[in-house]
């Protein structure tokens, strides 16, 4: 098993997530909770195999970006436009209070300022995949509840691009014992937001046009498997692209290629040929986790 690190890392993980999965359900329980148990099972903290960490963490990017792609299938932009009212001030407001609050209490506990407010900032933000796979399950993306918790979940992580730039910048300025130059701040800042806009835009006016159109291009070749891999193709090509590119996240790229897909006549047939490839990779993310 040693001699194939990924292949005993796929087979363990979806032979134990089918297994606990299976439990669970007859157990009246999630099945999120028997993946969970698969992963501690073959975690370093429990006796016998111990998975490939690294391995499982990049399988779980893989299943992050899958989940975004298929969540924006189902979502326009009229979609998430139409709670940008309730989205984007509850969505900030919400990351102030839990941030001033993270910092209330390491600042209880002593900590330094610096590490009350990487702690305030890391409870601020909700975990994407596990909402979104948890709406999934009662069927409540396509609701109104769902279209603004989707909204509120794309303003945090557009959020947090700006907080992880500027905080090696800022990190670094106070652990030289320099003062933090607000100038460069602002620079820094400005290039990460004009980032940002060149993103959307690229993908609202480029990728609305010319994802739809390769997708009917390879669509009239009449090949099942050209086609599913060129949607593969397109959701990956994109999330690692834009990732490299404008600085924002895999799980942001993906979600946006999935909603430019979703444009096309033919978003019916990508949810179909993606479903079973995006429900294992998936159940590898709550493993990994």
């Amino acid at each position: 098993m040693h001699e194939a690190p990924l292949i005993a890392t796929l087979v363990s993980g979806i032979v134990l997530a089918f297994v606990f999965a299976a439990l669970a359900h007859r157990l009246k329980l999630p099945a999120l909770a028997g993946y969970l148990l698969a992963g501690v099972v073959v975690g370093p903290f429990t006796p016998g195999y111990v998975a490939d960490g690294h391995i499982a963490h990049e399988l779980a990017e893989v299943g992050v970006v899958l989940l975004m792609f298929g969540v924006g299938l189902h979502f326009s932009l009229k979609d998430l436009l139409s709670v940008k009212s309730l989205a984007i001030p509850g969505a900030l407001i919400q990351m102030a209070v839990a941030t001033v609050l993270g910092l209330l209490l390491g600042w209880a506990l002593g900590w330094p300022f610096a590490q009350g407010f990487v702690f305030g900032l890391a409870l601020s933000v909700a975990s994407t995949v596990v909402l979104l796979r948890a709406m999934e399950e009662r069927r409540l993306l396509e609701t109104e509840r769902g279209r603004i918790a989707v909204g509120w979940l794309i303003v945090e992580d557009l959020a947090m691009v700006l907080a992880l730039v500027l905080l090696p910048a800022v990190g670094g300025a106070l652990a030289a014992g320099q003062g933090v130059s607000f100038g460069a701040l602002a620079g820094t800042v400005g290039i990460a937001i004009g980032k940002v806009i060149l993103f959307v835009a690229l993908m609202l006016v480029v990728g609305a046009r010319l994802i739809p159109w390769l997708l009917a291009r390879v669509a009239v070749s009449g090949s099942r498997e050209l086609f599913r891999l060129a949607v593969l193709a397109i959701a990956l090509g994109v999330a690692f692209g834009v990732a490299g590119l404008f600085g924002v996240s895999f799980e942001l790229g993906a979600f946006f290629a999935g909603m430019m897909m979703g444009e096309s006549k033919l978003a019916h047939d990508v949810v179909e040929e993606t479903l079973p490839l995006r429900a294992g990779f998936d159940v590898l993310f709550f493993v990994s986790v």
